[in-house]
């Protein structure tokens, strides 16, 4: 089920989800976000929203989840917040999916320097960004022969999906963006550049980045690959694969439905319905992929954890049987939230 951007929409009763899930972000500048945070997390804990939010001085960041009902009041909640005589969050990108169980344990705010980092000083994505293209106006961008179409997400998110003739730029990280520009994109000779993401955070902040090295034309997906799944057809749609999401469901189809892939908690890396079922592979410890260069001690640990993460589901189930708790997990760490989207 798709749900739509508006925080009030409204769903039938036969297809509400049991879960909502809620990936959010805004480039805004907040005066005081180190104050935010305890309001941000009381309201969360009131409402019983998990997951993790970023707060930085250039904006906010994060995965929540929750049901329909809680999520859709925290949202709103969120957007009506004055603050000095503002709402700085009443813009803020929202893209929603459903799921069956709650995707996190706990409740999170957490204090970063940025929301996403690049680690670049003075890239202010409030001050200058590049040109937002709707997801039905991408076919026609991508389409001039004249654009560079740059996928600006991580190898592991790459290898499973990705649009028709984009660059891989082979990051594991989004601090390794700027080098990769630094040596393969020059203001002359790609004068029109178009980057996209999951949610559209990273191409924005890299917009920014490419408009501060001189660039003049660049371009960013509005939204993200989920908006651009949500609002393009199937049949219209030049995305091939599945889109990697920072939580429990790994990866969702062209529906935005879960996808077929799991996660190595080994590596990181996402795994195809034919690597579970290799000899190499061994359920939290390793797979294909990275199974030759685990050592046997690094094996045990990673057995010893698995064991423990059984051991705590097996207990949550008991405590409520009717939810099941999740760890939201991105590449080699099993962590609340990934600020990468």
């Amino acid at each position: 089920m798709n749900v739509g951007a508006d925080s009030t929409a409204q769903v039938s009763e036969a297809d509400e989800p049991s879960i909502l899930v809620a990936a959010i972000y805004r480039f805004v500048r907040l005066t005081d976000h180190v104050g935010l945070r305890q309001p941000l997390l009381d309201q969360m804990r009131s409402q019983g929203i998990g997951g993790s939010l970023l707060l930085a001085a250039e904006g906010i960041n994060g995965t929540i989840a929750g049901t329909p009902g809680e999520l859709h009041a925290f949202i709103d909640w969120l957007m009506g917040l004055e603050l000095d005589g503002e709402t700085p969050f009443a813009g803020t990108d929202v893209k929603w999916s459903a799921c069956e169980q709650m995707p996190f344990r706990k409740s999170k705010v957490r204090l970063k320097k940025e929301i996403v980092t690049m680690g670049v000083d003075g890239i202010d994505p409030n001050q200058s960004v590049g040109t937002y293209v709707e997801p039905e106006d991408w076919n026609e961008l991508v389409d001039d022969p004249d654009v560079v179409m740059i996928d600006t997400r991580n190898d592991y998110e790459i290898e499973i999906g990705q649009f028709e003739g984009a660059l891989d730029p082979n990051t594991h990280t989004f601090r390794e963006f700027p080098q990769y520009v630094a040596e393969n994109l020059d203001p002359v000779k790609t004068p029109k550049v178009a980057m996209y993401c999951t949610g559209g955070i990273r191409c924005e902040k890299s917009t920014a980045y490419l408009k501060q090295c001189g660039f003049e034309e660049v371009y960013h997906l509005r939204g993200g690959i989920l908006n651009y799944l949500e609002k393009v057809s199937p049949e219209e749609s030049r995305w091939r694969g599945e889109c990697f999401v920072f939580d429990q469901r790994v990866a969702v189809d062209h529906e935005l439905q879960a996808g077929q892939h799991e996660l190595c908690h080994g590596c990181g890396w996402p795994m195809t319905p034919d690597m579970l079922k290799d000899a190499k592979y061994e359920r939290g410890v390793a797979c294909p992929r990275c199974a030759d260069e685990v050592t046997e001690d690094q094996r045990a640990r990673r057995r010893e954890r698995q064991r423990q993460m059984d051991q705590a589901k097996r207990e949550a189930k008991k405590a409520a049987p009717n939810v099941e708790s999740g760890v939201q997990v991105t590449a080699g760490n099993s962590v609340e939230v990934s600020e990468e989207r």
